[in-house]
């Protein structure tokens, strides 16, 4: 969040200059010194790009043993390689300046040759903000979500506890917690009741319900804490029994 707010940051002080540069037209170009400067941009951002898009992506597995009672908590993990989300906001900085470097490349071309076309200058300025505006807003946003440690938006709560339920065995799902530790890594925790006289068969459901959340539903880690169902009775607080006759 704070690369992508530094980016935000450069990008108004660009946006002004380029505002005081459409308005008032007085400056001077170099178009030498420009076409090298991007030049040199476009081949660092280009080499930028591609070790940042090889090191995002890693893959990794880890799995606890179960728990030996059906009433406490299973613990589980698995990770199916996600791209780190700092790793993410880098390569959208370096596509980004890549982009910006492309477009400053063409505009110093014709600064070069056409020096009364130096209005090419601010307008490369005004579309690279643009796209970095479009780029990195789903950045800011998956960071804002896992800092609040809010439900990922390719995961429905109520989808999965639907599947859950499903499960044989199982008669309801008291509580469904889904928030992500970082980008690319959901994490669970449910509690299930089992239907009366089938305790024996915790495991079953424990294993089933592992299965569903870490391969079909694609969990990082999961914690399933299953207890055998039992009856809510009614209880009448002491001041209704001795009101009533």
């Amino acid at each position: 969040m704070i690369s992508v707010l530094l980016v935000y940051i450069l990008m108004g002080f660009l946006l002004y200059e380029a505002v005081q540069r459409t308005i008032h037209m007085k400056y001077e170009i170099n178009g030498d010194i420009m076409l090298i400067t991007a030049a040199v941009g476009v081949a660092v951002n280009m080499i930028m790009g591609l070790l940042l898009n090889q090191s995002g992506h890693h893959h990794a597995h880890s799995h606890s043993l179960p728990s030996n009672s059906p009433t406490t908590g299973s613990r589980c993990g698995h990770n199916h390689g996600q791209d780190s989300l700092a790793v993410r906001a880098a390569f959208i900085h370096a596509l980004g300046d890549l982009v910006q470097s492309v477009g400053v490349l063409i505009a110093a071309y014709i600064i070069r040759f056409k020096p009364e076309y130096k209005i090419a200058d601010p307008i490369c300025t005004y579309v690279f903000s643009l796209l970095v505006a479009f780029t990195t807003f789903r950045i800011i946003w998956d960071t804002v979500v896992i800092i609040l440690e809010g439900v990922p938006s390719h995961l429905n709560v109520d989808y999965i506890k639907e599947a859950l339920m499903k499960i044989e065995d199982v008669y309801s799902v008291e509580d469904l917690n889904i928030w992500s530790l970082t980008s690319g890594k959901p994490t669970a925790i449910v509690h299930i009741q089992l239907i009366p006289g089938s305790s024996s068969k915790w495991e079953e459901v424990q294993s089933k319900a592992k299965h569903l959340l870490l391969n079909t539903f694609g969990m990082y880690k999961c914690t399933i804490q299953l207890q055998s169902y039992r009856q809510e009775v009614d209880r009448t607080c002491a001041n209704c029994q001795s009101s009533s006759p």
